[in-house]
């Protein structure tokens, strides 16, 4: 047993990376265990590995001091330990919960073997060796489906298609991206991705994997139509991780519920990223991750008013590429409401869409596609949630592009 860390941080995902660094820039001790064998890297960027723009290295995360591998199986709360699958203890003095999220695997019959494996073919897109098995296979012609089509649905299949694969998006919802994008929006996502070869299945529901010899073969779709795939990919979301902190009787509901210290029902376990749920919201973004691991640190420093109030979170995604590079951004309220304020504009031959919504005269919410040149002025007022000036600013802000 060690217990040379006063601060034990579980999971070396960005948000633990982040916490681990900046508690050492603060001068406070941290051990950071994390079970990926890959050193740490950017989760956002893997699309960009399976595309083939970057190598793996590329996307590393700078490993902070006290890097521990292994896999925490239990927390023994009156003892102060957690201990790891290989018989390693470490004590801790605050335990923090950085464990991240799964993805979400639909029940779909075929799904699994008898050994609760994926069939050959069929791979999940959430952590660095599901995105390098997926890029050994992926090869030009090959037909990948990718079920769900969301914002990770869309970075994969993105990338598959650059990669040259015949790839088939199965959308259970009425349009890609729903959560983020409005109708118009999601139309040119829809565009982009038909320009490049794939083919966009909305308001379908995948009820069956086949697999013939344990290798994926189809995909047949509720009203029988059957997709042929050498490749599957589930992208149907992610659930946190919570099996520690269930285990160790925290308060769990969705996620591990934390207060603006970003505490759990234990005062010495905190949470943050993926994992943590705050004032009823859970995020699985990247930014509110890292603003909370940035006042975390400093609340375990001793700093006074060190406090996580929430995040106004933008949605940026970048789909590159030689030939046809894609942007898009969306934050806030992208739906408006009867009487809100609404300014729209679209440019169909650039394939260029902005609009903002305005209510009681505080920009409330807004999506861009194509050129985002205004993005980071529209985001600041946004997140400023002042009144906006009465001298008409509002078209300013939406077609200033900031010298670009």
């Amino acid at each position: 047993m060690t217990s040379n860390a006063r601060v034990v941080v579980i999971g070396a995902g960005l948000a633990g990376v982040a916490l681990a660094r900046r508690l050492g820039e603060l001068g406070v001790p941290a051990l950071l265990i994390g079970e990926e064998e890959h050193r740490p890297y950017n989760r956002v960027l893997l699309a960009e590995v399976l595309a083939g723009r970057y190598r793996p290295e590329v996307i590393a995360l700078p490993a902070p001091a006290g890097l521990v591998r292994g896999r925490v199986t239990g927390v023994d709360r009156a003892a102060r330990t957690v201990t790891c699958a290989d018989g390693q203890v470490f004590e801790y003095g605050t335990l923090v919960l950085a464990t991240g999220s799964n993805p979400v695997l639909p029940p779909l019959r075929g799904l699994f073997g008898a050994h609760q494996r994926l069939p050959r073919g069929v791979h999940a897109f959430r952590t660095m060796d599901d995105c390098l098995g997926l890029s050994g296979a992926v090869r030009p012609g090959v037909r990948a489906v990718v079920i769900g089509g969301g914002l990770l649905g869309v970075s994969a299949a993105r990338a598959l298609a650059v990669r040259g694969a015949q790839v088939v998006v199965a959308q259970q919802s009425e349009r890609l991206m729903e959560r983020q994008l409005d109708p118009a929006a999601s139309a040119l996502v829809r565009r982009h991705l038909s320009d490049l070869g794939v083919e966009v299945h909305t308001e379908c529901r995948v009820r069956d994997v086949r697999c013939v010899g344990g290798a994926v073969r189809s995909v047949e779709l509720a009203d029988g139509y059957a997709l042929d795939a050498d490749l599957v990919v589930l992208a149907c979301g992610v659930s946190p991780r919570v099996g520690l902190a269930r285990d160790a009787a925290l308060d769990v509901r969705k996620g591990v519920v934390v207060d603006d210290e970003l505490r759990t029902s234990d005062p010495h376990i905190r949470a943050i990223g993926d994992c943590a749920q705050h004032a009823g919201t859970l995020y699985g973004l990247a930014a509110p991750a890292l603003e909370q691991a940035d006042a975390l640190a400093r609340s375990l420093a001793g700093h006074p008013g060190a406090r996580y109030t929430g995040t106004r979170s933008l949605t940026r995604l970048t789909l590159t590429g030689a030939d046809s590079p894609f942007d898009l951004a969306a934050f806030g309220e992208t739906d408006p409401r009867p009487g809100d304020d609404v300014v729209q504009l679209a440019d169909a031959t650039r394939g260029t869409y902005r609009k903002v919504v305005v209510r009681d005269d505080r920009l409330v919410g807004g999506v861009l596609v194509g050129e985002l040149g205004t993005v980071g002025a529209l985001a600041r007022a946004w997140e400023g949630a002042e009144p906006l000036p009465d001298d008409g600013p509002l078209l300013h802000l939406l077609t200033h592009d900031g010298g670009a």
